[in-house]
């Protein structure tokens, strides 16, 4: 290595360290602002799983596909384009009884034969009379029914024009509290919210099929679906 790169590294260091001791301070108010849109669902989603469990592998998968061929009849029915009905690849598990809840040694109980499938609905008035005769398909167990909103993007964006808009108003208004005001924005830093499923969604989840169950299906309740936005500003004080 020769002598002069060394020496221009320092030259470097040094000027970098005299100007940060030249740069003034900037007097800056540092505030977060957070709004809240609201939104009419506009479709509705419902993740589903077929298990069907039997000593005879075979028996257990053509049990499980008579299930899947169920709910995609139901999802014609409804006038459901294929393209919104997805199915996932089928899983296999061995299923053994519980010594200790039994009390006896472990006992196979079958082959666990199981698939996914997932519905999209477009028209939510449909909603309830659907939910109503999937349980009536065998499907086993109903994940979640997401209600979601295709805008989302758009209303994100009114949401985060809000956010900014109150972060804003509130330096402001601190500001003034002190007899100063708000230059520019320094520094502006949008706070992710909790990761969601595409879309903003309200869900409901874990309904577990079997047992007793009323011909009368749950009333579902829409709602509106929050979709939220939060930022921290920096500005200038003056």
């Amino acid at each position: 290595m020769s002598k002069t790169f060394p020496l221009l590294i320092a030259l470097l260091i040094c000027s970098f360290t005299a100007q940060a001791q030249n740069a003034p301070d900037r007097p800056l108010i540092t505030v977060t602002g957070q709004a809240e849109v609201k939104a009419i669902p506009d479709e509705v989603v419902f993740n589903l799983n077929a298990t069907t469990v039997d000593k005879n592998l075979l028996t257990a998968q053509q049990k499980t596909d008579e299930v899947v061929r169920n709910v995609l009849a139901l999802a014609r029915r409804y006038e459901i384009p294929a393209t919104q009905v997805q199915t996932g690849y089928i899983s296999l598990e061995e299923r053994y009884s519980n010594e200790e809840a039994t009390r006896r040694p472990r006992e196979f109980l079958g082959y666990a034969v199981s698939k996914s499938i997932a519905i999209i609905l477009r028209d939510v008035s449909k909603a309830e009379p659907l939910l109503g005769e999937i349980f009536r398909t065998g499907i086993t167990r109903i994940n979640s029914v997401d209600f979601r909103t295709t805008q989302n993007r758009k209303l994100k964006d009114q949401a985060r024009a809000l956010a900014i808009k109150a972060a804003h108003d509130k330096a402001r208004a601190l500001a003034a509290e002190i007899g100063q005001s708000i230059g520019k924005a320094f520094t502006i830093t949008e706070v992710e919210n909790q990761p969601y499923r595409g879309y903003a969604s309200n869900t409901v989840d874990g309904f577990i099929a079997g047992g007793s169950f009323s011909e009368e299906p749950s009333p579902i309740a829409l709602g509106q679906i929050s979709i939220t936005a939060r930022v921290i500003v920096s500005f200038e004080l003056k």
